[in-house]
């Protein structure tokens, strides 16, 4: 009889997970999960030192973890990122996209420069750590895919056109490669998240009263999202209580998508 428990569904000992974008404030939060729900985790970024920090959180709260430090500004960083996960890790059962980033300007203003990394960063690079992970999972029997989007995956805002244009097109990414993968048994899906402070947010979104007004009159729930709040929906994703849950999106956004209120 298949275990039902909850840790039997939920819990990710003896699995392993590379977390990139794992030094900002959402990538830090999902290993620091995926660590405590059993899994060895490989967190990733550019800053050393941050990562360092995350580690040893984990490893002091009785998990195991290592720091790889990668840029993933061209494709062979790529590769060579998810070469290393796996070498080091020994396998790799989970993969979670957190890496990203933005330049808030009018569409009129974008230069070539911001088009290129941008895209680079958000898009590019998953696609290619993705295609790298692959043949590892498949040969390992299966494993799972999470791919950090956004609202705007969902809706326009301005000075994102970009950054938005990146994150709808992970959310279609994640449909074709659900489907692509899904005899391998590699399940694929995306974890959007809404308004969530972090400290790049808490600086150019949070701080600003009249932003901070307008963003709070949009969320129902009337406050911004932490990043562990996006905790126990990667947990499941990267579990076998979603072994049947393939290509799809999970908006996590307090309600923004739902609707809103007159008052």
């Amino acid at each position: 009889m298949s275990d039902l428990s909850l840790n039997g569904l939920f819990g990710l000992s003896g699995k392993t997970a590379l977390v990139t974008g794992a030094s900002g404030g959402i990538g830090a939060s999902l290993a620091i999960a995926l660590a405590a729900a059993g899994a060895k985790v490989a967190v990733s970024g550019r800053r050393s030192d941050e990562l360092e920090r995350i580690r040893e959180q984990i490893v002091q709260a009785g998990g195991e973890a290592v720091c790889l430090v990668a840029d993933l500004m061209s494709n062979d960083a790529c590769r060579k990122l998810i070469a290393d996960a796996h070498g080091q890790l020994g396998r790799l059962d989970i993969l979670v996209n957190c890496a990203g980033m933005n330049r808030r300007k009018p569409i009129s203003e974008v230069t070539e420069d911001d088009y290129d990394t941008i895209m680079q960063v958000n898009l590019r690079s998953i696609y290619f750590l993705c295609q790298a992970a692959h043949p590892i999972m498949q040969k390992q029997g299966g494993g799972k895919i999470i791919n950090v989007g956004s609202l705007t995956s969902s809706i326009g805002l301005g000075s994102t056109s970009v950054y938005g244009a990146t994150k709808a097109a992970v959310a279609q990414l994640t449909k074709t490669m659900a489907v692509e993968w899904a005899k391998d048994n590699i399940q694929v899906n995306c974890l959007a998240p809404g308004f969530i402070i972090t400290p790049l947010t808490e600086k150019s979104l949070w701080a600003d009263e009249a932003k901070r007004n307008w963003l709070l009159g949009r969320i129902p729930a009337g406050r911004g999202g932490a990043p562990g709040d996006m905790a126990g929906v990667c947990v499941l994703l990267a579990s076998r209580a979603s072994d049947y849950l393939t290509g799809q999106m999970i908006t996590i956004d307090g309600g923004v998508l739902a609707g809103g209120r007159w008052e």
